[in-house]
């Protein structure tokens, strides 16, 4: 039985341990802290490159959509939960599949080295600590799943005179919760996810609340029309069909015009320059409000600091108790050798963003190193049921010369989509980038056989949201549970709302988008055999 070593037992690395058992490989697992759930395993402690939920933090995508593929979340779960439901959604599957035997907690990864006999058999050697001995042991191992994500070390900018500044000056990284900030005047550096959350908190407790934005931010809001979970909406292999169908300047006009008849983000002072899709989404339930009472007040980029006050590139100036950076992190594999893996400004070379394309033997792979427009837990989990069966030799990866130029090809697209940002150089889209995984791993549903044997399943994982349990249909891994989780995910959707009983007939929501979608398709159908 091949072994194989799974580094960090996070949102990524529980599922890579249950691939390699489904696969019959041996996993072992080393996690640095002494819990599962990595970023998601809140701790009121700061840990130095560990990174942290805030205690408020609410995740950003739907339960449906981020689920693993083989395991619902529970119906009562929140559509959106809090941290503290995801972890007991992770402790679950570990339970559920047995996952905790094969972790060894306080156990951190110093270095990663190929075996001296790599060329042949393409095993690893690993150094590894015990944070509580402080002892240092060898192992080697057939392959290694690298699984420690990308939110772990700070990204921290310098402003002229940040040195002489006499308040607090703190990372998102580092900040736990309001308690402290009472009655200050606060600045918040960074109009990204954990920014605009920062900012929010802040604004209820802070006698002044900015929020300081380089270029500005579309914001999305989690829920959409009806009520609808907006990741439900817009994760559909019809919309994305019409994305690649419509030129690019209409499909950044229809969700300009979506994001600005919730609120016009010119008179928010938020509009930015580019494209709503040129930049990874921001989404804040409460950031317009907050605006439109004046408990946040946004403002430009910080141009300088002085000893009290913050000075902005339009000339403005502000008194300031504490500065809260939500600037981003860098990631990187400081343990593996650069001569495998490289990463210069978050820019990485990763074949299918998990394999070092020059290495002769496969047997190393990074899972969970992207950027979804949508949930990394699905594709993490896709990574991994593709890792474990190329560990096996079950599937072939491409020529040496084809994964440089699958790598190119993508770091062009990025290119000509994105701003430029280190936040924007492993950024994926979900529904190509799963099937780009599931295809080579042969376990992609084939639409057009399936809706000859069955239609109404095919329709539905056409047109409604494209959850994990689609990946699970046919081909290696299928779950006999896949089909009815399909059929009944508006039934767990919708479950958590049913907290007071009604005398009147709840329908589902009425999708006028998606049925003007599904008409527009018939008609280019038909046009195409017509013409």
């Amino acid at each position: 039985m091949k072994t194989v070593a799974v580094i960090g037992a996070g949102a990524s690395g529980l599922p890579a341990i249950k691939c390699c058992l489904d696969e019959g490989l041996e996993p072992t697992c080393f996690e640095r802290t002494d819990d599962i759930g990595g970023l998601w395993n809140y701790t009121k402690e700061v840990h130095p490159d560990q990174a942290c939920v805030m205690k408020s933090t609410v995740i950003n995508t739907s339960k449906e959509m981020m689920c693993y593929s083989d395991f619902p979340i529970p119906s009562e779960y929140p559509i959106y939960m809090h941290n503290a439901y995801v972890q007991k959604y992770f402790r679950l599957y570990a339970d559920k599949f047995g996952l905790d035997k094969y972790i060894k907690f306080n156990n951190e990864v110093l270095r990663i080295v190929k075996h001296e006999d790599h060329e042949s058999t393409g095993q690893w050697t690993l150094q590894v600590r015990d944070r509580k001995s402080n002892m240092v042991t060898s192992h080697v191992f057939d392959a290694v799943m690298v699984a420690t994500g990308h939110h772990a070390k700070k990204k921290m900018p310098d402003f002229p005179g940040m040195d002489t500044f006499k308040g607090d000056i703190t990372h998102t990284h580092d900040y736990k919760s309001w308690k402290g900030y009472e009655d200050k005047k606060a600045v918040v550096v960074g109009g990204g996810n954990s920014g605009g959350d920062v900012a929010v908190e802040l604004s209820r407790v802070a006698s002044k609340a900015f929020l300081s934005t380089r270029r500005g931010a579309w914001i999305i809001n989690r829920i959409d029309n009806a009520g609808t979970p907006v990741d439900m909406l817009r994760t559909r292999r019809i919309f994305e069909l019409l994305r690649l169908i419509l030129p690019d300047y209409l499909v950044n006009l229809e969700w300009a015009i979506r994001l600005n008849s919730r609120f016009d983000h010119a008179k928010y002072a938020l509009k930015p320059k580019h494209k709503p899709l040129a930049q990874h989404p921001t989404i804040n339930d409460d950031l317009p409000n907050k605006i439109a009472n004046g408990s946040v007040i946004i403002k430009p980029n910080i141009k300088c600091f002085s000893e009290t006050e913050v000075e902005f590139d339009d000339g403005t100036k502000e008194d300031a108790d504490a500065v809260i950076l939500g600037t981003g992190y860098i990631f990187g594999f400081p343990f593996i050798d650069k001569s495998i893996i490289d990463v210069k400004d978050n820019q990485i070379e990763l074949y299918k963003y998990m394999f070092p394309p020059d290495l002769d033997k496969p047997t190393l792979s990074v899972i969970g190193c992207c950027q979804p427009v949508g949930a990394i837990m699905p594709l993490s989990e896709m990574q991994a049921r593709l890792a474990t069966r190329v560990f096996k030799g079950d599937v072939q990866l491409p020529s040496r010369v084809d994964r440089w130029v699958d790598i190119r090809k993508k770091k062009i697209a990025m290119r000509h989509r994105y701003v430029e940002s280190t936040r924007h150089t492993i950024q994926v889209d979900f529904i190509p980038y799963i099937d780009e995984l599931a295809k080579l791993n042969g376990c992609r549903p084939n639409l057009a056989q399936m809706l000859l044997r069955d239609p109404v399943l095919a329709i539905k994982c056409f047109s409604e949201p494209c959850t994990p349990y689609q990946f699970r249909l046919e081909g290696p891994g299928k779950w006999v549970g896949a089909r009815q989780a399909i059929m009944t995910q508006w039934d767990r959707t919708w479950q958590p709302m049913k907290t007071r009983p009604l005398d009147i007939k709840q329908d589902e929501p009425y999708n006028v988008y998606v049925k003007l979608a599904v008409a527009l398709v018939i008609l280019f159908l038909v046009w195409g055999i017509f013409l």
